[in-house]
């Protein structure tokens, strides 16, 4: 299945030494996971399935409709079970597929289920439904984001302890050959005299292993000093100051004891985004991705948040990217859900976690737990440049820019400042017109001075330079297709 780069959109880049494109208004681009694995049948629909990595080549796969439904669910006879491709260029060795007789109504509706991880889901855990039907002798590509079992967990639960009191639950690096607990101060020698009490007892929660000591229900609301030491052998630990009103998890090193958070441990779906969301956006943030594929994980405004997550005392936005990306190289968009606001273009290949900081200026990588030092407002210097690239063939171009807040008229007054100058980027001729840098918030619109305009191209300051693709249906980002 081919897409034409005019009607989705998409801008070509150059992709054999020494050519330049001049034109791509007509350019077709075909995606690995595209790629035909399955010989057409006249008398035959054939439905090509790209599935998630954890899929295994043993699972037995269905496709369930209205035309196979039964009483106890949906028929599993061979007429609906998919077959795996044995060819695999690229992505294509998560490729199924299925030949179905052109009386099959796929246009009511369809969704494929896996013998090993239960039923298709959507990448937001709703029911997935597919309409694609692409008539008797063609094919379609068709995508399974996510299996049931994506959602349920595997793990064995937490035990269920009947403790006495509130617990100080203890993770012991410290290598010593015993732990003892003593504690002094409302009431001195708390449950018992120097080296102090043993351990109560040893549990796994959320994957951590831990000492635990039962503080006793007695002892509730006392205010204690605990004192760690190996047994009363002759190595202690600072003094831990602690009201007992609550449970507490401590974590002990040869340095010293530290309070720690206990979290759910989250089982994610490959390498995963974690943002720090500092902007000012009333919207939720989306994440939009092009590159090595266009639309990854969705159109535009791209995928919502996959959970929150706490780490290192910061409390993270996260995104799956899933298993089956691993390796591909995108371009992420963050934005206010497609409503008018977005960030800079950050790079990213798919081979590692990453953690970044959103501010309204723009994206910023950090270490776990780090923030980002504030900077100074930028001040407005001259002129920037708005570039566009008129696939729309409009003779004239012009950009209008409004503030809400009673700024100047950083274009000019209506139409605006009209693109008349032209730039060559990555081998792509952009029209370009300049405005006034200001640190305020403006509305940019594009428009042909006759009548046809794209408001609020652009919500955001007037400190920047802006690269925009016009077409007959509005104006978007600059996306790139891959060869």
């Amino acid at each position: 299945m081919k897409k034409n780069i005019f009607n989705f959109l998409l801008l070509c880049l150059p992709f054999l030494a020494g050519f330049v494109m001049s034109s791509c208004s007509e350019e077709d681009v075909v995606f690995d996971s595209e790629l035909p694995q399955f010989e057409l049948k006249a008398d035959k629909v054939l439905l090509e399935v790209l599935v998630p990595g954890s899929t295994l080549a043993e699972d037995q796969l269905y496709i369930c409709g209205d035309w196979n439904k039964t009483e106890e669910g949906y028929s599993k006879d061979d007429a609906w079970k998919l077959t795996r491709s044995t060819f695999a260029p690229g992505r294509a060795e998560y490729k199924w597929g299925i030949y179905l007789d052109p009386s099959v109504n796929l246009g009511g509706g369809y969704h494929f289920f896996s013998q090993n991880e239960g039923v298709e889901r959507t990448v937001f855990n709703t029911d997935s439904i597919h309409t694609a039907n692409p008539g008797v002798g063609n094919r379609a590509n068709v995508v399974v984001n996510r299996w049931e079992s994506f959602f349920k967990s595997g793990d064995d639960p937490d035990p269920v302890i009947e403790h006495d009191g509130y617990v100080v639950y203890v993770d012991d690096q410290t290598g010593w050959e015993a732990l003892s607990l003593y504690m002094w101060g409302d009431t001195n020698d708390l449950n018992g005299g120097w080296p102090g009490m043993s351990p109560t007892g040893e549990v796994t929660l959320q994957g951590v292993h831990l000492k635990y000591f039962d503080m006793g229900e007695a002892n509730t609301g006392l205010n204690e000093n605990l004192i760690f030491n190996n047994g009363g052998n002759g190595a202690q630990l600072p003094d831990f100051n602690f009201t007992i009103d609550r449970d507490v998890y401590l974590r002990i090193t040869e340095a010293g004891v530290e309070e720690f958070e206990l979290t759910p441990t989250i089982k994610h779906d490959g390498f995963v985004v974690y943002v720090d969301n500092q902007t000012t956006w009333e919207d939720p943030i989306t994440l939009y991705m092009w590159g090595d594929e266009n639309d990854l994980n969705g159109g535009w405004p791209g995928m919502p948040i996959t959970g929150v997550e706490k780490i290192n005392g910061v409390e993270y936005s996260y995104f799956d990217l899933g298993a089956q990306n691993e390796g591909l190289n995108e371009n992420l968009i963050f934005n206010n859900s497609g409503n008018g606001k977005q960030l800079p273009d950050f790079n990213f290949t798919i081979e590692r976690n990453v953690f970044l900081v959103l501010t309204d200026k723009g994206v910023t990588e950090v270490e776990p737990g780090q923030g980002v030092d504030p900077t100074p407002d930028p001040q407005p210097a001259g002129k920037h440049k708005f570039y566009i690239l008129n696939n729309a063939g409009w003779d004239a171009v012009y950009v209008y820019a409004w503030s809400g807040s009673g700024g100047p008229e950083i274009c000019g007054g209506w139409p605006g400042a009209q693109f008349s100058g032209k730039e060559t980027i990555d081998g792509v001729e952009y029209l370009v017109a300049e405005f006034d840098a200001n640190d305020g918030e403006y509305h940019f619109i594009i428009n042909n001075g006759n009548g046809t305009q794209f408001d609020d191209v652009v919500v955001g300051p007037a400190n920047t330079d802006y690269r925009k693709t016009l077409t007959a249906d509005g104006v978007n980002s600059r996306r790139r297709a891959r060869k």
